[in-house]
């Protein structure tokens, strides 16, 4: 683990196959739930930096995402090798993608 750095994960899953329509239907809802605009998340993605990989074969896939101002973090983590797509479709469709957030915790 980092210095100063919290590790944070969580386990995501879905009940239904998901497509890039329904994804971007979901997205349009919760942006405006919450009064935001879908530029918004545009804006967001280009601070963004994430990787996507297994520690091991065995390990779960998981997704480190972060600011990019975090991104020496990113560095002093565990190397995660490759993950392919379908490896990701299927941890997603089975509810076993872990989720970590590196670099400070907001709010």
């Amino acid at each position: 683990m980092v210095a100063g750095l919290a590790a944070r994960s969580l386990r995501v899953g879905y009940a239904s196959a998901m497509t890039d329509a329904l994804v971007a239907h979901r997205l349009r809802d919760v942006l405006l739930e919450r009064g935001l605009a879908s530029e918004a998340i545009d804006d967001l993605a280009g601070s963004l930096l994430w990787r996507i990989g297994r520690l091991s074969d065995d390990a779960p896939v998981t997704v480190r995402v972060g600011f990019a101002t975090s991104a020496a973090a990113f560095g002093e983590l565990p190397r995660l090798r490759n993950a392919t797509d379908e490896e990701l479709v299927h941890a997603i469709e089975e509810g076993q993608l872990r989720v970590e957030w590196v670099g400070p915790r907001g709010r």
